[in-house]
């Protein structure tokens, strides 16, 4: 553990302490914001249920002796790309003065009520925005559960391809529709074959699902023709977030081969808003995953003898419209870990650009699907279900093969281990909506 996340620290931010909190001060995650009288978007740092406002924080000359130049410009930036492409050194220096300035007996910034009015504001009051400007999306397919329960309902007798475990499989996702949590998601259209074969019909998607993920975030990138070797893969990952990868499955299965997902994918992806920074995430790494003994053996340079998983539990809520409308609880329809995963964030990381392929500030790639062995932790109504052959019941008495309008999904996740002070990622919500005719232009 670093000096940030000893679990013996404690903050004035009262709301900031006790073990039910997300955001205690040994996580201090990043993200954006909007206060209420504006629409100025703001780098913030959660605390409680409390922001940092971090262009507050700089105006104030709390962080002049402590931090560069080049980081107080880019903490006032309206994105944190410029910040992401700092690195690591900067990122550790201004989490470090942060979390002193937040210490239960660290009196600077608590004993000065305007400044205290400057610099927070209440995380209920604010709107949240996707916090960087992201360039380019990769989403993996990272589980070795989720590729084996997929491929044996398409492929009973070859449930893995052939490359599957020498390498990360990807595609390139788009970034133009990726939203912040509570953004809704109208279903989408679109080209679809029946089941008897019958002539492809257009028409609104029926067999809408959502998928459990883990995004990470670029920092500093790689010039074009330059390789991020996998020993320094901390040094290029700035944290990680929580997504929602809604999926077209009708329309997947009609347009998948022979080039992978396209218009099944491309019509939302939802992020939460805070990134839990890997310096946070320090006492929950765990070694990188074991390879079984029919494995093959992983090419050089996707071999580090340091590389990490993280000990990080997720979790995915499902409530109907009318579950809201009685105040009902959602119902709990997976629980996985993202530790689980085949391949690690630095294997992706490292696979990706070994070609030479350029990564910048903001990038993000995903882990793919988040699946475990046991029914409960597979982490998509496709396989929750298995295609629709077990529905899920939920607290209304309604069943779900797939998503229905009005449904609202709740992604969450954690770490938390004996010794160690909980952290957490806020929710990933998205709800729904029916059908929407796209405006042509």
């Amino acid at each position: 553990m670093n000096s940030t996340t000893d679990p013996n620290l404690k903050s004035w931010i009262e709301s900031a302490n006790g073990s039910d909190t997300d955001f205690p001060i040994q996580n201090l995650p990043f993200g954006l914001f909007s206060r209420p009288d504006g629409d100025t978007r703001c780098i913030g740092i959660a605390i409680g249920e409390e922001i940092l406002d971090c262009q507050a924080l700089v105006e104030a000359g709390y962080l002049d002796d402590h931090c560069s130049p080049e980081a107080r410009c880019a903490l006032s930036a309206n994105s944190l790309n410029d910040y992401l492409g700092l690195g690591r050194d900067e990122w550790r220096s201004v989490r470090e003065r942060v979390s002193a300035l937040l210490r239960s007996d660290m009196p600077d910034l608590k004993d000065k009520p305007d400044d205290r009015d400057a610099c927070f504001v209440r995380q209920s009051e604010v709107r949240m925005h996707v916090p960087m400007a992201i360039g380019d999306y990769t989403d993996f397919y990272a589980s070795l559960h989720h590729a084996t329960n997929v491929g044996s309902m398409f492929r009973p007798d070859n449930p893995l391809l052939p490359n599957w475990k020498h390498l990360p499989v990807g595609y390139h996702g788009r970034a133009s529709s990726i939203v912040i949590s509570g953004t809704p998601i109208d279903r989408p259209m679109g080209q679809t074959i029946a089941a008897d074969g019958e002539d492809p019909r257009f028409g609104p998607v029926r067999l809408l699902d959502y998928e459990l993920e883990v995004t990470f975030v670029v920092g500093p990138g790689n010039p074009m023709g330059h390789r991020i070797d996998i020993e320094n893969a901390r040094d290029h990952l700035f944290g990680l977030m929580l997504m929602n990868d809604w999926s077209a499955r009708d329309v997947q299965k009609w347009e998948y081969q022979p080039l992978g997902p396209f218009n099944s994918k491309n019509f939302g992806t939802t992020l939460s808003p805070w990134i839990v920074t890997l310096d946070a995430l320090e006492p929950f790494m765990v070694p990188g995953p074991l390879r079984g003994d029919d494995d093959p053996k992983n090419l050089d340079y996707l071999n580090w003898a340091d590389d990490f998983g993280i000990d990080l539990q997720l979790t995915v809520e499902i409530s109907s419209a009318a579950m809201r409308e009685a105040g009902s609880e959602p119902t709990l329809v997976s629980r996985g870990n993202y530790a689980d995963m085949y391949w690690t964030m630095s294997q992706m990381l490292a696979h990706h650009t070994k070609t030479g392929c350029p990564m910048r500030p903001g990038d993000i790639f995903a882990s793919g699907t988040v699946s475990g062995v046991a029914e409960d932790s597979r982490g998509c109504l496709l396989e929750r279900t298995w295609r629709g052959q077990n529905p899920i019941t939920l607290g209304d008495g309604t069943e779900r093969k797939f998503l229905q309008d009005g449904d609202e999904v709740v992604i969450n996740g954690w770490c938390q281990r004996d010794g160690v002070q909980r952290i957490g990622f806020g929710s990933c919500t998205g709800v729904v909506h029916p059908v929407k005719e796209p405006a042509t232009v």
